[in-house]
């Protein structure tokens, strides 16, 4: 396996920062990876460069972003950089909206996230499939249709449940037409891969 970039942070690496953070800790903090930093906790992709996490709970927001200036971060780009580690950036969602997407639900609702681990301060679990796919899907660029077409070919992911549910999500948005076209390559892709039936395509298309 080649060795992963100093650029990009590992599983292992990123558990060992919430190790350190759990440590410093008085309160208590759920937090939702979202993106690649989910995936890479899923063990479905090697490393991420820039590290999401949601936070559902407003006022563990607020505690939180109190806590990282604390012990040294400071505002980079539209996230939080450590001097000790400058290459990654933090990124923090409070509430249920995740990049450009409001979910339908709360990620703390037992079937909306998979558990990764549990301190004594720290909750840490990943978005769930269906939601990851979504939200990166919104965006819509190349590395997130790779990205969730990795997540599908878990076989862990129900097509038409899927379909179903980006299309309620996209119909809160103010380009849903826009969205809609986004999964519209995502199937294509999907098609290509075998992974759907051309019949799914059609019906996407259909809306």
């Amino acid at each position: 396996m080649a060795t992963p970039s100093p650029y990009r942070l590992t599983g292992r690496r990123l558990l060992q920062t919430m190790d350190n953070w759990d440590r410093l800790m008085n309160f208590r903090v759920q937090l939702i990876a979202c993106g690649g930093t989910a995936l890479t906790l899923l063990n479905l992709k090697e490393s991420t460069k820039d590290i999401d996490f949601m936070v559902p709970v407003v006022n563990q927001y607020e505690r939180l972003i109190k806590f990282l200036k604390a012990i040294g971060y400071t505002e980079k780009g539209g996230g939080w950089a450590h001097p000790d580690d400058p290459l990654f950036l933090y990124q923090f969602w409070s509430g249920s909206r995740v990049f450009t997407t409001d979910l339908l639900d709360s990620p703390l609702e037992k079937e909306n996230h998979i558990p990764i681990k549990e301190w004594r301060h720290i909750y840490l679990a990943a978005l769930n499939l269906l939601d990851l796919i979504i939200t990166k899907m919104f965006r819509g660029t190349s590395v997130d249709v790779d990205d969730s077409i990795a997540v599908f070919e878990t076989g862990q992911v129900d097509s038409n449940r899927l379909l179903k549910r980006y299309s309620e999500a996209a119909s809160y948005d103010p380009r849903p037409e826009e969205m809609m076209q986004n999964f519209l390559v995502f199937a294509d892709r999907l098609a290509t891969k075998g992974l759907v039936s051309t019949e799914f395509v059609e019906q996407v298309k259909s809306g």
